[in-house]
């Protein structure tokens, strides 16, 4: 039987965390493994507990959620734990910081309670999970604070068709939304898009829309 996965529930709004832990700890597939309500307490569980992965909120006491997430899924950790961040604002330049700081996904604290759990699977997978529209709304935002100053560099190691998958990538689509839009099979489509992540050294999507926009392949 497969061991179900443990996941450390970060809010400082009591109501809302007993609300999330209440969800996920119903469901037979997932186990909380510890609740906190600021963000330096969320990194000294993670290190006790091990989570598999971290549900976050952003705006928080003592540390905030950005700061909570770099220090646990950011560029050089060791052993890096998944995040999940879970905020009020869909356009909050705080959510988008979190995501560059290492974060796998985000959601809305107003989203029902089985997209809270689809999107907790989804990233204890090794996926990323953006809402498409949120996706284009969020990063289109701070395209210019994403790109750089000079001219764009395009990876010259991707074939055109890849590149033609990570424009649709940053535009929000999902792998089925693509492979209908190029008249390919979903399984070319993930092994495009595994190609990609493989070829920049990108760990998800989440960052594959991050590099796009730097890029300049997408505005």
């Amino acid at each position: 039987m497969t061991s179900p996965t443990r996941v450390l529930v970060c809010d400082d709004q009591v109501l809302v965390r007993t609300g999330l832990v209440t969800i996920i700890d119903a469901q037979p597939d997932l186990e909380v493994a510890g609740e906190c309500g600021d963000g330096q307490a969320a990194v000294d569980l993670a290190g006790q507990l091990r989570p598999d992965i971290v549900v976050m909120d952003v705006r928080m006491p003592v540390l905030d959620g950005i700061e909570a997430t770099r220090l646990l899924a950011g560029a050089g950790v060791p052993q890096p734990v998944k995040v999940l961040v879970v905020t009020t604002f869909n356009l909050d330049r705080y959510v988008y910081e979190a995501l560059r700081a290492g974060a796998s996904g985000f959601l809305l604290k107003e989203a029902p309670p089985a997209q809270l759990l689809h999107g907790i699977r989804t990233v204890a997978t090794g996926a990323a999970l953006l809402d498409p529209e949120v996706t284009r709304r969020l990063v289109g935002r701070y395209a210019a604070r994403i790109r750089p100053a000079e001219e764009p560099s395009h990876n010259s190691s991707l074939t055109r068709r890849e590149l033609e998958v990570l424009r649709l990538i940053a535009d929000g689509l999902s792998n089925n939304e693509i492979a209908a839009a190029l008249q390919l099979s979903q399984e070319t489509v993930k092994t495009f898009v595994s190609r990609i992540l493989t070829k920049l050294d990108l760990r998800d999507r989440v960052q594959a829309v991050v590099y796009a926009y730097r890029q300049g392949l997408v505005t």
